[in-house]
């Protein structure tokens, strides 16, 4: 099956916010191909599914980092500005994972599915990269130990041989008479 959204796509979209994996409903919506007006009132009439560990609202302070970290991260071009007049009247609802999923019982044409699908796996592929990281990372570490001790033993030994190739200290005088 051709991929109907590549996962780097739906990966630029995730955001780390409050200590969890999230997309907004604006990227949601472009994902979808549906109004985010739209999206939010499905959510509205279906809240019930999307509890707080679901999904939330973000604060304005939260959008406003956002948004100069997606300012400074794109390119002007890549940036989309607002339209004239325009503005940000409502805080975006932040989706989880399982917001996500169940974004798909709550949006029932065939390419909600779909996407949801994509999302899904671009959310595995990013768990699978953090605990290959982590790994990588306790391994590095690892290392680092070793050869922290290598170190300190390749010191001793160099410090070692230095005293060695000194030249003896000038010879001591004899106490005593001299004939």
């Amino acid at each position: 099956m051709k991929e109907l959204i590549p996962a780097e796509a739906i990966e630029n979209n995730i955001y780390l916010i409050r200590g969890q994996k999230v997309l907004l409903d604006w990227d949601l919506a472009l994902l979808y191909q549906v109004p985010t007006r739209r999206l939010k009132e499905q959510v509205k009439r279906n809240i019930e599914r999307f509890p707080v560990d679901f999904m939330f609202q973000l604060t304005w302070s939260e959008l406003d980092r956002l948004l100069k970290s997606r300012m400074n991260s794109c390119s002007r071009t890549q940036f989309a500005t607002l339209k004239r007049g325009e503005n940000i009247k409502y805080l975006p609802y932040a989706f989880t994972e399982q917001g996500v999923s169940m974004l798909s019982s709550v949006l029932r044409s065939k390419r909600a599915i779909r996407v949801n699908i994509a999302i899904m796996r671009a959310f595995v592929q990013i768990r699978h990269f953090l605990t290959t990281h982590k790994a990588l990372a306790h391994k590095l570490k690892e290392l680092e130990g070793r050869v922290g001790k290598h170190d300190e033993q390749i010191t001793a030994i160099f410090e070692a041989i230095r005293q060695l190739m000194e030249p003896p200290e000038s010879p001591k005088k004899r106490i005593g008479f001299e004939v």
